[in-house]
């Protein structure tokens, strides 16, 4: 997939992860608490991108504004769940990120200790459109309401219409 334009269709595979945090602990072991009392979860990875930033500017030669995972902290829940670096993010808990500042991205990412996302990996097989009955269809599989660690997902096809 080249560069993509924010607010236009993307055709492409993407594949579904769901990502249980965890609770974020300090060295002695005790669980980290927000100001306000919350707890405070960990994913273990970190993004780069989003439509207020300058592709050019990024370091890793991203082709457009989306969204795309920089890092992945060994043994953590974004590496157990089978996120890999330089995803796409295409969407987290039904928000399109295809339309999102980094700010945002970073809010939405924060804001549940689930995380039920599609996302698009470079290197997926291109689309075979000939006698293909989901082109031109929007249509997402519904998410597993637990997916055990190490599980890997297959890509779907889905034509991805941003959500305005």
């Amino acid at each position: 997939m080249a560069g993509h334009t924010a607010g236009e269709p993307l055709e492409c595979y993407s594949i579904p992860i769901v990502l249980e945090k965890e609770q974020d602990i300090d060295q002695q072991g005790n669980p980290i608490r927000d100001p306000d009392g919350k707890p405070r979860y960990r994913c273990g990875f970190r993004i780069g991108g989003g439509i207020d930033q300058d592709p050019s500017q990024s370091p890793q030669g991203y082709p457009d504004k989306g969204v795309y995972v920089t890092y992945i902290h060994d043994n953590s829940p974004a590496s157990r769940c089978g996120l890999q670096l330089h995803d796409k993010i295409l969407q987290v808990n039904g928000k399109d990120f295809t339309l999102v500042t980094h700010k945002q991205a970073v809010e939405s990412i924060r804001k549940k200790p689930v995380l039920r996302m599609l996302v698009y990996r470079k290197g997926v097989p291109p689309l075979q459109k000939q006698g293909n009955p989901m082109v031109g269809h929007t249509q997402f599989q519904a998410y597993p309401h637990h997916a055990p660690s190490q599980q890997h997902y297959a890509p779907q096809h889905h034509q991805y219409q941003p959500q305005y």
